[in-house]
C-alpha cells in the first residue's frame, strides 16, 4: 500500500475524484436546471407546434368546407342559369310560333281580301262588259216601238224590285 500512496498518479486520481465530487454538487444543480429548462422549453415548443397544427387542421377543415359550399353554390347557380335559359328558350319558341301563326293568319286574311277584291273587280268588269254588249245588241236589234215597250215594262217592274 505504500506503493500506492507514493505514486503520484494515485494522488492525481484522488484529487480528480475530490474535484469532481466538489464540482458535481453545485454543477449538478446548474446542469440539471439547464436540462430541465431546456426540457420545459422543448415541451413548450412541442405544445405550441401541436396548437399550431390543430389550428392549421381546423383552418384547413374550414377552407375545405367553404370550398365545398362554394362548389355547391356554384353548381346551384349553374343549374338555375340552365333552367332559366331553358325557360327563356321555350318562351321564345312559343312567342315565335305565336308570331308566325299571327303573321300567317294576317297573310291569309290579306289573301282572302285580295281575292274578294279581285272577284268584285272581275264581277264589276264582267257586268260592265255584259252591259256594253247588251247595249250594242239592243241598239242593233231594237226599234223605237219595242224600246218603248221594254222601258214601260221596266218602269212598271221597278216598284216591285225595290220592295
Amino acid at each position: 500500500m505504500s506503493l500506492l500512496f507514493g505514486d503520484p498518479e494515485f494522488w492525481v486520481l484522488i484529487a480528480a475524484l475530490i474535484f469532481i465530487g466538489v464540482a458535481w454538487r453545485p454543477g449538478r444543480k446548474a446542469l440539471l436546471g439547464s436540462l430541465d429548462a431546456r426540457a420545459a422549453r422543448i415541451r413548450d415548443e412541442l405544445d405550441e407546434a401541436r396548437r399550431l397544427r390543430e389550428d392549421a387542421e381546423r383552418l384547413l377543415g374550414d377552407y375545405q368546407r367553404r370550398e365545398r359550399e362554394a362548389a355547391a353554390e356554384a353548381a346551384a347557380i349553374v343549374a338555375h342559369a340552365r333552367a332559366e335559359a331553358e325557360r327563356v328558350v321555350e318562351r321564345s319558341a312559343r312567342e315565335l310560333e305565336q308570331a308566325l301563326q299571327r303573321r300567317q293568319l294576317l297573310a291569309q286574311e290579306r289573301i282572302a281580301q285580295a281575292e274578294a277584291r279581285a272577284l268584285s273587280e272581275i264581277r264589276s268588269l264582267a257586268a260592265d262588259v255584259a252591259i256594253a254588249a247588251a247595249r250594242q245588241v239592243i241598239v242593233a236589234e231594237l226599234d223605237e216601238s219595242r224600246a218603248a215597250q221594254l222601258l214601260d215594262a221596266a218602269i212598271a217592274e221597278l216598284p216591285r224590285q225595290l220592295h
